[in-house]
């Protein structure tokens, strides 16, 4: 039987060769899987907000730019290579709708472009993605494959 690992908010895990990890409550947060098909290598890191700004290592995975390095270095100790991996996104909705240009609204928004940022400044590129809109994701990776699944209350499943 194969069972989910469970990725919590401003978590990351990862497995090899079989196995799956899953997260759910991607509302304004950001998915971003990254899967080495040589060795069956696959993370799934669930980000909060887009900068640490120098925050402290016990909530390095809560903000892209901290938790996007610490998961390529984790994965490179576990014999990943960042010129193998392929990296799909998921989440990044608008989910508060405030009047005016509050940045709260757009943290969404925020979050997916600092993911990408980050992501291009490590040579990685987003081989897929399924963000914005108003409504909150499930995203689950399997190990052996690298394939995302995306649920939605209410919407047909998604398979990147």
């Amino acid at each position: 039987m194969n069972r989910d690992l469970c990725v919590g908010i401003a978590d990351m895990k990862f497995v090899k060769e079989t196995g799956s990890l899953i997260t759910y409550a991607l509302g304004s947060c950001i998915g971003v899987s990254f899967h080495d098909p040589l060795i069956k290598l696959t993370a799934l890191l669930h980000i909060l907000l887009p900068e640490s700004n120098q925050v402290s290592n016990e909530h390095v995975y809560k903000f892209a730019d901290s938790g996007i390095r610490e998961t390529l270095r984790i994965l490179s100790l576990q014999g990943g290579a960042k010129s193998r991996y392929v990296c799909k996104v998921a989440g990044g909705a608008q989910m508060f709708q405030l009047p005016g240009n509050s940045p709260v609204a757009n943290i969404g928004k925020r979050n997916f472009e600092c993911v990408q940022k980050i992501l291009q400044s490590e040579g990685l590129r987003i081989s897929n993605a399924q963000v914005g809109g108003t409504i909150a994701r499930t995203m689950r990776v399997e190990a052996a494959t690298g394939v995302v699944q995306i649920r939605t209350h209410g919407l047909a499943e998604i398979i990147m």
